[in-house]
């Protein structure tokens, strides 16, 4: 049993667990009132059996509830960590890794982060992803391979470092 609750605790940078508390605090301190009070004022329309208004309302409820409880259930398998803290010599989790494409020498930096913070726009991958998990373990000069829709990808790793 220890090992099945080991296993399911997912990292987090500390900022991905400030971004989720404080998408939390919306919700329950402003999203979760205003939202009981369209309630309220959509039954004081009359018949709620056929308000849109209501029906609107109950099921927007219904997705803030359950986004709370999906927040609360991924803070409490989560676990913090600060990049700047770590020091290993291979990449982990939390490492800002530059990567270039072994065909078209094209260079990257991503940084490794909980599946909640990922945006690869902003160059933050998921621990999960596909690349993440090829360059988990890695070092500086060793290649990883992805699988994409187009074929495989071949990388190689320039730097990484924590911060």
């Amino acid at each position: 049993m220890a090992q099945d609750t080991l296993t399911s605790i997912l990292p987090i940078t500390f900022r991905g667990k400030l971004m989720l508390e404080s998408e939390l605090k919306k919700l329950i301190h402003e999203e979760r009132p205003q939202i009981i009070k369209a309630i309220e004022e959509a039954r004081a329309h009359g018949d709620i059996s056929e308000n849109a208004e209501y029906d609107a309302a109950k099921e927007r409820q219904g997705m803030i509830e359950g986004r709370i409880g999906e927040i609360q259930g991924k803070l409490a398998g989560v676990e913090a960590v600060d990049p700047a803290t770590i020091k290993a010599d291979k990449i982990v989790f939390g490492a800002s890794v530059e990567i270039q494409d072994t065909e078209t020498d094209e260079k990257s930096n991503y940084q490794i982060v909980g599946v909640d913070e990922a945006d690869v726009k902003k160059g933050m991958i998921s621990i999960i992803s596909p690349l993440s998990r090829a360059m988990i373990g890695k070092k500086v000069a060793d290649l990883v391979t992805v699988q994409s829709p187009k074929g495989d990808k071949e990388y190689e790793i320039l730097a990484f470092k924590y911060v």
